[in-house]
């Protein structure tokens, strides 16, 4: 389950006090919450294609978001994703909600490796009459354009719910829900008569209070679909997780992190994580595992009986680590941020997490800061003039990793020492 430009202290897990989340809450004390947990890019495209290819999405080409009805970019057409995998071990793989990898045919959900897609294919959607920012009709079963009354976030609920209904006691399942909420334009289940035009400012004019309305509902429809499971007696057999694609955005609760969604700074790429499995993953833990959006791809190949494609694969198998198996790892983890063919207002960056330190780079100006994130999550304090060297080993770490990323090869950085 990925929700779409969800904050990191938006649920109450993790702290919020203007939003009742008790289905997530409950997730979070029937298993694992994760403090930290990253996203692969600080925006949408970019860490949907990681968490459906395993592997960093500047392999893909994919250094920001593609913009409505753009073309050409996304998914490789000729690529392998784990939905692929998933249906080649016998899974019945489905879609409920947003892809915003690929318009193009040979990109789309249908020619991935998904069985099912119900949903949109771009990056948002007017929640009541489906169309997307530029007026272009944008709800999808399989590969009709479809016409459907309801609020978006409940349509995406009850598909998933019917999904698997309709597999359940056939073959396993592989189900991707991807929230649009809350992503913008702001409208809450209530908003149905709501003012939002596309090509309009109000788009992306809202308030908390219909954020606020978004998330809950949005809990809501989890807890329907988790309560399913239960229902249905698969629950000891299915494995839950819960994060977002990146940081909040506006209206979001980020903190005590720095900035939000579009930075490479970690309110931007800090996100909340959940992991349900009844009578395997231990209940009520919370754990300061460094993890990634790609380590679920590595996490649900090995539970699947898949080695790492031919391709390879960049993240790894995170449940010894839940169980309780293997001791904590070291990560280093690497971001990077440029201009793209459309988007060209990007603000360019790059940064590395090797440990606890993080360095972080800009490209214009080419300013660099460095932080020890055990002491000063929030990046305030720079701590570059007096960790020279360490910063410039670090540097050197993400000049290798964007020279490997860049040439196709494989990328395993070791932490630098303090």
């Amino acid at each position: 389950m990925m929700a779409d430009d969800l904050g990191y202290g938006d649920l109450g897990c993790y702290g919020v006090t203007d939003i009742e989340t008790p289905n997530l809450d409950q997730m979070a004390a029937d298993g694992v919450r994760l403090t930290n947990f990253y996203a692969n890019g600080a925006v949408c495209s970019p860490t949907r294609i990681a968490f459906l290819s395993g592997r960093y999405q500047q392999r893909a080409g994919m250094e920001n978001a593609l913009y409505y009805q753009e073309m050409g970019r996304g998914l490789p057409v000729d690529g392998e994703t784990i939905a692929d995998q998933m249906r080649s071990v016998g899974y019945a793989t489905g879609l409920s909600g947003k892809w915003h990898v690929g318009y193009d045919r040979g990109r789309r959900p249908w020619e991935q490796g998904f069985d099912h897609f119900f949903g949109l294919l771009g990056g948002n959607h007017h929640y009541f009459e489906h169309m997307d920012r530029i007026g272009v009709a944008d709800l999808w079963l399989g590969n009709e354009v479809v016409e459907r009354e309801g609020y978006t976030t409940d349509l995406i609920t009850e598909d998933a719910i019917s999904f698997i209904e309709q597999v359940r006691g056939k073959q396993p399942f592989f189900l991707f829900i991807a929230h649009l909420a809350p992503h913008f334009p702001w409208q809450g289940p209530g908003d149905i008569g709501k003012d939002v035009r596309p090509k309009k400012k109000s788009w992306q004019e809202g308030d908390r209070a219909t954020y606020v309305a978004m998330v809950e509902r949005m809990d809501e429809g989890i807890g329907r679909v988790l309560e399913a499971i239960d229902r249905m007696g698969i629950v000891e057999e299915t494995l839950v997780v819960f994060t977002s694609d990146n940081g909040g955005h506006t209206y979001s609760r980020n903190g005590p992190f720095r900035a939000g969604k579009a930075s490479i700074w970690e309110g931007g790429t800090r996100v909340p994580c959940l992991v349900r499995w009844p009578g395997v993953v231990p209940a009520g833990v919370v754990m300061d595992q460094v993890g990634i959006t790609m380590d679920w791809t590595a996490t649900f190949r090995r539970l699947a009986g898949i080695r790492a494609s031919s391709a390879g694969e960049d993240g790894m198998d995170l449940l010894p680590i839940l169980l309780g198996e293997e001791e904590k790892a070291e990560r280093t983890l690497f971001w990077r941020r440029k201009k793209g063919p459309v988007r060209k207002s990007v603000e360019e960056g790059r940064a590395v997490r090797s440990g606890k330190w993080k360095l972080v780079e800009e490209t214009e100006g080419g300013n660099r800061f460095l932080y020890d994130l055990e002491v000063d999550p929030g990046e305030s304090e720079n701590r570059v003039g007096e960790k020279a060297e360490l910063a410039a080993r670090l540097a050197r770490m993400l000049d290798e990793w964007e020279s490997e990323i860049d040439g196709g090869a494989g990328v395993r950085g070791r932490p630098p020492n303090d």
